[in-house]
């Protein structure tokens, strides 16, 4: 009859074990520190507590606890739900700092950055300001010299006019004398009187 019990017993037992699997890493859940027992009901006594964070190794699962391997080589069983698949923010802290020092490094640099580069375009829109203020000057003077030469222009234009009438004036003065001189002469040689030609007393 004991045998019997003890049997029946194994094959409860049996039912609820699930297969051996594979060992797999695990972390302790970042947010508890949690006892684990012998055994995987809470009938089972208690054997010791595993930090938040702390990575252990899964043995298998039964029901609601996983038999798990601590760092210390430890042997004993955890609730399900105290366990989780990703490393622990401990674990995961010293890179994540390196992480954000590199960035934090990186903003620096871009902050540094972008300010030099928003000097140099200050420096730039300022050399371009100056650069258009001194082509509109030169070309304030520009227009200047153009107006003074173009005035320039129309005077030699009127002086070149001027004595473009005087020139025709003396022209017509000059042609009417010598007209005038010609028409007078046409009136005066025949009247004048002529020389009488001597005769050659050869016989």
């Amino acid at each position: 009859m004991k045998i019997l019990v003890k049997i029946g017993v194994g094959l409860l037992l049996g039912a609820g074990v699930s297969a051996a699997c594979a060992e797999e890493s695990r972390w302790i859940s970042d947010d508890l520190s949690t006892w684990v027992r012998s055994g995987p009901t809470d009938s089972y006594r208690i054997v010791g507590t595993v930090n938040a964070g702390d990575p252990v190794t899964l043995l298998e699962s039964q029901n609601d606890y996983s038999r798990i391997r601590t760092e210390d080589g430890e042997t004993v069983w955890i609730p399900n739900g105290d366990l989780q698949s990703e490393r622990s923010v401990q674990a995961r802290m010293p890179a994540l700092r390196t992480r954000v020092e590199e960035l934090t490094g990186r903003l620096e640099n871009i902050d540094e950055e972008w300010n030099q580069r928003v000097a140099d375009m200050r420096q730039t829109l300022e050399s371009n300001r100056q650069r258009v203020s001194t082509l509109q000057d030169n070309n304030e003077a520009l227009n200047q010299q153009l107006g003074e030469a173009q005035s320039q222009l129309r005077e030699y234009q009127a002086q070149l006019d001027t004595e473009r009438e005087d020139l025709l004036m003396r022209y017509f003065l000059y042609g009417g004398g010598v007209a005038g001189a010609g028409l007078l002469l046409g009136l005066i040689v025949p009247h004048l009187p002529r020389r009488r030609k001597k005769r050659d007393r050869w016989f």
